[in-house]
């Protein structure tokens, strides 16, 4: 059976995904074919239902639980890994009501942590995650927020950190924070769905336990070519949750988006 799979290019995603997509694994007769696409568009494309399979950030779940469910596998959840706040100079958290700041989307959990944590700021300006540091640099915004690859390489632009969101986060609720999940079709079968996640976490596993295997994918699909950076982005991002959510990370969840569980997981 094939089934439409929609990933980012990020190093934690392909490193993820590869065992499942080059069949190094047993899928169970499964077959995927992937598409590739910055986090805000695929958050775009699953409010139109268009994959059977999809990475979105968690703040675009509460608009499509009608349609999805998350996964238990593939999550990007964790501790000391959440969206920085930089600037090219130190602002005091006055300085920042009215500023105007650049998101990497309107849709992404970085935008949802930045409303939350730092109420009264914006105007909010989307841009493809890559571009926001340099456009910061170059003074096109007094500040930004900066996700993926951006976390690991701001400092060559000289830029500053103003605010961890996910460190707020963390001081606020002890819980680690939910940035991305993997999310499958309702219109398949529940089982189909049980398999998917467990083809999933196999995958994952192997990645885990054969880290070189997937060098080549992750480096094709890179944005950020350093390999110190692309291992930094994966030990970072690809953790204990991303094999299973367990009872912790479903109440991160559920507090981030002020949800009960009405079969959100799978």
């Amino acid at each position: 059976m094939k089934l439409t799979l929609s990933l980012s290019p990020c190093p934690n995603d392909t490193f993820m995904f590869d065992a499942l997509l080059h069949g190094r694994i047993d899928t169970e007769g499964l077959r995927f074919e992937p598409t590739f696409a910055d986090i805000e568009q695929l958050n775009a494309a699953v409010l139109h239902h268009h994959s059977d399979i999809s990475k979105i950030s968690y703040a675009v779940l509460p608009e499509i639980l009608s349609d999805y469910q998350v996964l238990d596998s593939g999550s990007a959840l964790g501790r000391g890994n959440g969206p920085l706040l930089v600037s090219r100079r130190p602002l005091r958290r006055e300085e920042l009501q009215g500023m105007s700041i650049a998101v990497p989307g309107l849709h992404t959990t970085a935008n949802l942590l930045l409303e939350r944590l730092f109420p009264g700021i914006g105007p909010r300006h989307p841009h493809l995650f890559s571009e926001i540091a340099p456009l910061i640099a170059q003074g096109a915004y007094p500040a930004g927020v900066l996700i993926h690859e951006g976390r690991f390489t701001y400092r060559t632009l000289d830029l500053l950190p103003i605010a961890d969101l996910g460190l707020e986060w963390e001081r606020q609720t002890a819980l680690p924070l939910p940035l991305g999940a993997i999310v499958v079709s309702r219109r398949l079968e529940p089982a189909l769905r049980k398999t998917i996640d467990r083809v999933l976490r196999r995958s994952i596993q192997y990645a885990f336990e054969h880290p070189e295997a997937s060098a080549d994918f992750v480096r094709q699909h890179a944005q950020e070519l350093d390999e110190k950076v692309t291992r930094q982005h994966i030990d970072l991002f690809v953790n204990r949750y991303s094999l299973s959510l367990d009872k912790e990370g479903h109440q991160a969840v559920l507090q981030l988006l002020n949800l009960h569980d009405q079969e959100i997981f799978v």
